[in-house]
């Protein structure tokens, strides 16, 4: 086993903290970037990895890239990366703000791969997060174990993997291999259509209403061929964003010191009525492929696949090599049985804190976490290391902390309360690999 000391830890090679790395490389502080590392589980870096669909495509402007609301000037825009690679009157032909979901996938790599002082350590999977303290309780740093065997020790400490997958507990006590959730999909679809009775085609259910359900929905008539797919929702029928331009501003960067400042009613009540512009909604262009796919099905006489609104599963079970589920008719109050024999789960998320920072908070004894304007969460007094969530502050910071819109700003603020930090020397300068009287470090 060994050790290696950072300064800067940030697990997880998404959109959140490569904007973080780039806003670290453009501060004006070399020193902090340099003693900074990104921890990918992958092998490489990849957007929606197990939903990078051929047709799908990003629901945001390309303008809210990593850098560009932060720093129009900076090298790593998306513009400029379409540029590098020759590709950029294409896409400007185009006439679209929203490019394809494997050109985000592409930039992201494009943009990890151009850092010059922020590290980035490949199939790297953090295995959980401890404190290190002092033995008067005082959060010195962390340490991270890994998957291979090594440990990492930092001052700060970053998550932004994202949620937890959300699997309902109707679904929990069926066979793992015959329950397929969209962040699984790509990697486990071509084992799960292997699932389909010897000369029959697959018969699978999906759930969910949103954006995910519908693009597995679409891509089993793919990767299933012949099958006809039932698409299972609680809403009664399929519905679109709420994208007026009105609502647009609501994910101006400029909106989350105001949404941080209202009272906890008022969050709530903002957050309920601006569920539509990104939960249980589909992006318009994409439900009229939708609509015209089924169309084309009856028109032809092909196979028929189905959506089903106001259904509800009630019961799930395994009988012999399929799966019987029970779903309620939300608007007569019945119950009828779908046998299938896969379900494909566009369920969302775990609404809580990832598991991983329960986890920590659990370790360190806090009761709750809770993170500051600057996404800082509260380790108590004297606290020399700092915790920072990206991702999941939809409480605290409005609906758009979990999407793109917010990435060029939120990696500025953070990056700007990392330096501060520094530049005023608060906390002790502790070598975190002592485990003398002064440091002690949880294993």
């Amino acid at each position: 086993m060994t050790v290696h000391e950072v300064d800067v830890l940030m697990i997880g090679a998404g959109p959140a903290n490569l904007a973080l790395a780039v806003a670290l490389e453009e501060c004006g502080r070399a020193g902090v970037a340099r003693g900074a590392m990104i921890l990918e589980q992958h092998e490489d870096v990849k957007w929606q990895r197990n939903l990078m669909l051929p047709w799908a495509r990003s629901q945001v402007s390309y303008v809210k890239d990593l850098v560009t609301l932060r720093n129009p000037r900076s090298r790593f825009s998306f513009l400029n990366f379409m540029h590098e690679r020759g590709e950029l009157d294409e896409f400007v032909n185009l006439g679209t703000f929203n490019p394809f979901r494997w050109q985000i996938s592409a930039y992201l790599q494009w943009v990890a791969d151009s850092l010059e002082q922020v590290r980035i350590r490949y199939n790297a999977r953090a295995e959980r997060v401890l404190p290190i303290h002092s033995e008067s309780g005082q959060v010195l740093g962390f340490t991270v174990p890994l998957s291979d065997g090594d440990t990492i020790l930092c001052r700060d400490l970053v998550v932004g993997g994202g949620r937890d997958a959300h699997v309902p507990e109707v679904f929990r006590g069926l066979p793992a291999e015959r329950v397929v959730h969209s962040t699984e999909f790509s990697t486990r679809v071509a084992e799960t259509t292997a699932l389909a009775r010897p000369g029959k085609p697959l018969r699978p259910v999906v759930v969910g209403g949103a954006q995910s359900a519908a693009e597995m929905f679409m891509a089993l008539h793919q990767e299933a061929p012949g099958s006809s797919p039932t698409l299972l929702l609680r809403a009664i029928a399929l519905k679109d964003y709420q994208t007026s331009k009105f609502v647009n501003e609501l994910f101006f960067p400029s909106f989350v010191d105001e949404f941080f400042t209202m009272s906890d009613a008022a969050r709530e009540k903002v957050l309920a009525e601006m569920h539509l512009t990104n939960y249980g909604g589909l992006a318009a262009p994409f439900l009229e492929e939708l609509y015209t796919m089924l169309y084309k099905q009856k028109m032809l006489g092909q196979p028929v696949s189905t959506i089903r609104g106001s259904a509800d599963v009630v019961g799930a079970r395994a009988e012999g090599d399929e799966l019987v589920l029970d779903v309620r008719d939300l608007k007569h109050d019945t119950v009828e049985q779908i046998r299938c024999d896969a379900v494909f789960l566009g369920t969302g998320f775990d609404p809580r804190m990832p598991s991983m920072v329960r986890g920590l908070a659990d370790a360190i004894g806090l009761d709750a976490v809770s993170v500051n304007r600057r996404y800082r969460a509260d380790l108590g007094a004297g606290a020399y290391g700092a915790l920072y969530l990206q991702g999941v502050n939809e409480a605290t910071h409005g609906i758009s902390d979990s999407l793109i819109s917010v990435l060029a700003q939120r990696s500025a603020e953070i990056a700007g309360d990392m330096v501060e930090r520094r530049v005023t020397g608060a906390g002790p300068d502790d070598d975190l690999r002592r485990t003398g009287e002064s440091v002690v470090v949880a294993v």
